[in-house]
């Protein structure tokens, strides 16, 4: 687990906000090939095998499963927490008062702004203050506020 401070979340943000739009978009596309999959298979007998039209519909399915993993793979290894399809929701684990929070950001906000605990979830998000601000983003020598 990666502890972020703010500014180490914002530099991330370029990478996170890419991967994080191609998560929203290639998540509709996904739930609407589960669709057409489970459309043609409806009234498919399983002693009658697999037709070329089904197969072909089982193969888009996971070639838009494999693209959704892939990103959430990239993210976990930059050390995000991924929490939301339809807003693009991505968390950052950081130490507020030496307590593990989340910062919170999600797609088509500018800044890493909010924060919230690991137990309440979107509801509970605040503003950053000075104590997650500061925490980690000094340069040597600099006073602690």
């Amino acid at each position: 687990m990666k502890i972020f401070s703010v500014d180490e979340a914002e530099e991330t943000l370029p990478l996170v906000r890419r991967i994080t739009r191609d998560l929203t978009d290639e998540y509709p596309r996904w739930r609407s090939a589960v669709a057409d999959y489970e459309m043609l298979s409806g009234g498919a007998k399983a002693d009658d095998g697999e037709t070329d039209e089904l197969l072909s519909a089982r193969q888009n399915v996971m070639a838009h499963a494999e693209r959704i993993n892939e990103c959430l793979r990239e993210l976990e290894q930059i050390g995000c927490v991924f929490k939301g399809f339809e807003n693009g929701l991505v968390d950052f684990y950081a130490l507020r008062h030496d307590r593990l929070v989340f910062l919170c950001w999600w797609l088509g906000e500018e800044h890493v702004s909010h924060w919230h605990e690991v137990d309440t979830g979107f509801a509970g998000r605040e503003p950053i203050d000075d104590v997650l601000m500061f925490r980690g983003s000094h340069t040597e020598g600099s006073a602690s506020p």
